[in-house]
């Protein structure tokens, strides 16, 4: 039988691919080991509206993406008790994306509805506008720290 399993020969840039994955790999490494993480779970309503909640206010003071020392965001999207999928942003680039939308909603919730939340919808969170968006503010965010 004929092995299959690519080599540096046989495929183009296998060795950029390679370096590539190698670093992302170390970036979920060092993501888990290393950082502060911040763990939220949507169960079920997410499922029905395409929207997931990102709090930002409770009882009158910053809470949730507001008030986070973490590095990153992990946002659970459950369906009854199982975890569909897990988004993971940088909190400072998800704070980025929130400021640059061009429509969030904020609506009250959590107990007694003493919390204050974006409902974000995630099809908006990917689609070509928010990425451009994000892109431009990730260069005006270099530009300011080089010229610091």
């Amino acid at each position: 039988m004929e092995n299959l399993e690519p080599t540096t020969k046989n495929r183009k840039k296998f060795d950029i691919d390679l370096a590539y994955g190698k670093v992302r790999e170390q970036l979920i490494a060092d993501m888990l080991q290393d950082k502060k993480i911040e763990v939220k779970s949507e169960r079920d309503m997410w499922s029905k509206t395409g929207n997931i909640a990102i709090e930002y206010e409770s009882y009158g003071k910053p809470s949730g993406i507001a008030a986070t020392e973490a590095d990153y965001w992990f946002h659970n999207l459950c369906i009854g008790d199982e975890v569909f999928a897990t988004l993971v942003f940088k909190v400072d680039a998800l704070k980025r994306i929130i400021e640059n939308l061009d429509y969030k909603k904020s609506v009250k919730g959590g107990d007694h509805f003493a919390s204050r939340m974006y409902l974000l919808n995630i099809q908006k969170l990917f689609s070509t506008d928010v990425i451009k968006a994000f892109k431009r503010s990730a260069d005006v965010c270099n530009k300011n720290s080089v010229s610091s």
